[in-house]
């Protein structure tokens, strides 16, 4: 029994203590080295808000770099423990080649990801509708990209679909043509409620006056004549002028006495004889 004693005590003064200390000294490494790696990866993706640097690259490099070097740093401290590093690189890779085999489709939208970096159909910040949800792009990361919705959602849509189906980005053209169609009766003057929308396109100030708007009788309804108005605005204004548009016609329609149609249903009741 005092041997056993004996030999558990040698133990904790040698091997242990030595063993604790390169734990400690291990742990403190890793939180320094983490707190380090973020700090750099920090600074990468603040330096995309400079006009010298893309914001889209910086951000997924900084991101890339977060990922791979705390890796890295975790495998070194793994073997400064002194624990063999070999076996864990050979299970690691193991993993890897099943884990690939298993999740094809993460394959997929990683290189889905890489296109979408070197393409650039669009970057952070841009405001685009693809794979049924329209929103701005807050982040590209590898295997998905986020987009926030005018609802204030968050959506990831993974970047292997993304990059192979239709985007539409709205943020690339400085201006966006708005098109609004308004019905009258038949009865009305159409010329009248053509110089009225004009009149209300020229006293809107979101409104550009070049290309100036173009207000025509577009078409002949079954009830109505449609009056197509088309004006362009700054991308940002869209919506502003759209519901302006919308309200002020209305008004200007009631004061003015133009008749707006609706459907309606004329029931004509027969007696028998």
């Amino acid at each position: 029994m005092d041997q056993f004693i004996d030999g558990i005590v040698n133990w904790l003064t040698n091997t242990g203590l030595n063993i604790g200390i390169r734990i400690i000294f291990a742990v403190i490494a890793l939180i320094i080295s983490f707190k380090i790696i973020n700090v750099i990866a920090s600074k990468i993706e603040k330096s995309g808000d400079k006009e010298k640097y893309d914001k889209t690259i910086m951000r997924t490099l900084a991101y890339i770099f977060k990922i791979g070097a705390k890796c890295i740093i975790a495998v070194c401290l793994i073997g400064f423990l002194g624990i063999d590093t070999s076996g864990i690189t050979a299970l690691i890779a193991s993993l890897g080649v099943c884990f690939g085999l298993a999740v094809n489709g993460a394959v997929a939208n990683i290189a889905g990801g890489v296109l979408l970096i070197i393409t650039r159909p669009f970057k952070i910040d841009d405001f685009i509708e693809a794979q049924g949800y329209s929103g701005t792009v807050e982040a590209i990361h590898m295997t998905n990209t986020k987009v926030r919705t005018p609802d204030n959602k968050v959506v990831f849509i993974p970047n292997g679909p993304l990059s192979n189906g239709n985007i539409v980005n709205y943020s690339i053209k400085p201006t966006r043509r708005l098109d609004l169609t308004f019905s009258i009766s038949y009865d009305a003057d159409f010329e009248k409620a053509k110089a009225i929308i004009a009149d209300i396109c020229d006293s809107h100030e979101l409104i550009l006056k070049d290309p100036e708007p173009a207000i025509r009788v577009g078409a002949h309804g079954d009830h109505a004549i449609d009056i197509g108005t088309k004006v362009w605005v700054n991308g940002g204004d869209y919506w502003t002028v759209n519901f302006d548009l919308l309200e002020s016609v209305k008004l200007a329609f009631d004061k003015e006495g133009i008749e707006v149609p609706y459907n309606q249903l004329d029931v004509h009741i027969k007696e028998a004889k």
